[in-house]
């Protein structure tokens, strides 16, 4: 196998699609990563707040059903497998915009499996500021949004560098799976060739560049993580 897998026909052909096609996933990838992991920061974030929030010793207690209603829903999102998550999806993606394949719509299931896990992750770096700092803005007459956009957000923005982090790179391996439906990328070249056609150092480059930006990723979020730490 291993000498089918470099003999000088395999090479060149994977050279072939390496040159052509490789370049317009790479942008896929990234395009879909980057947009995908905004909006579930977008929508997550707000989530992770309200959790801590509004719980009855929080800032801004909220009703017990609501509570209870979030954390179910949440629970629920992030219980369903990604590829499951995707078919129950194709409804609702067709509506949002306009077709269910293609790396766009591929957005809207990443999303919709990520943001509950952001939320979540959220959720858990807020909990790690100290309650001492949030009292003493309340005894000095913060109002229930100051204490949470000038004293929780600001004091757990490493943990949150550090989470968004995970997230990207989680979405990323998600984006990949995605191209089971069409959604475009590396992920999408990697099954076409290497699981339809047999095509394997297609498939092994690939992973391999997935590995890359995952490393880019992690790299890079760690060392912003660290700038914001202000231990450091």
């Amino acid at each position: 196998m291993l000498n089918d897998l470099f003999s000088p026909e395999e090479l060149a052909e994977a050279w072939e699609i390496i040159r052509t096609g490789f370049p317009l996933a790479l942008w896929q990838t990234i395009y879909v990563t980057v947009l995908a992991t905004a909006f579930s920061i977008v929508l997550g974030l707000p989530l992770g707040v309200l959790l801590v929030a509004g719980e009855p010793d929080g800032v801004r207690p909220l009703p017990r059903w609501l509570m209870t209603t979030v954390n179910w829903v949440i629970n629920v999102l992030r219980s369903v497998p990604f590829l499951i998550l995707m078919i129950l999806l194709i409804p609702l993606t067709r509506a949002i915009v306009g077709t269910s394949v293609g790396t766009v719509a591929s957005i809207v299931p990443l999303v919709a499996a990520a943001f509950p896990f952001v939320a979540r992750l959220a959720e858990s770096s807020l909990r790690e500021v100290n309650p001492s700092v949030v009292e003493a803005a309340q005894s000095m007459g913060a109002s229930p949004l100051q204490i949470i956009c000038k004293v929780m957000i600001p004091e757990s923005i490493p943990s949150l560098l550090s989470n968004a982090t995970i997230a990207a790179t989680t979405i990323l391996g998600y984006s990949a799976m995605s191209g089971i439906i069409g959604g475009g990328g590396l992920g999408k070249m990697a099954i076409d060739y290497g699981y339809y056609r047999y095509r394997y150092l297609v498939m092994i480059l690939a992973v391999l560049l997935l590995v890359v930006l995952v490393q880019l990723i992690q790299t890079l979020g760690s060392r912003l993580a660290a700038r914001a730490d202000k231990r450091n």
